[in-house]
């Protein structure tokens, strides 16, 4: 059983509010879970303190059981310093212009230097 700590939405229709919860990975998203380990309520400011809460002896001790944050909760567990901060690649290759447009921008490019 692969586990996940991952966000599981609640709130209203345009008023989001997660919880980070422990649950099996194929649970889904707003189904079943173990164990509720905080929130996260993106519509206040980011500098609020209420913003993410997260339950850190609890979220320690399911990392020490296996599982793995999901991409957006390691970002938060790296914050508060629980674990290392994740990497993140700032422009995905898949929105790269491709082959033929990088020839056009090269090709423009020596135009116009020359």
């Amino acid at each position: 059983m692969g586990l996940k700590i991952r966000l599981a939405r609640a709130g209203a229709k345009k008023r989001p509010y997660y919880h980070i919860v422990v649950a099996d990975s194929r649970a889904p998203r707003d189904g079943r879970f173990i164990e509720k380990l905080g929130s996260y309520n993106p519509m206040l400011p980011a500098e609020h303190a209420e913003r993410v809460r997260l339950f850190e002896d609890r979220i320690m001790h399911w990392l020490t059981e296996g599982a793995i944050a999901t991409d957006r909760v390691a970002r938060f567990l790296g914050k508060a310093g629980l674990t290392k901060m994740p990497t993140w690649n700032e422009q995905p290759k898949q929105s790269a212009p491709k082959k033929k447009a990088q020839e056009r921008a090269k090709a423009a490019a020596a135009a116009a230097a020359s």
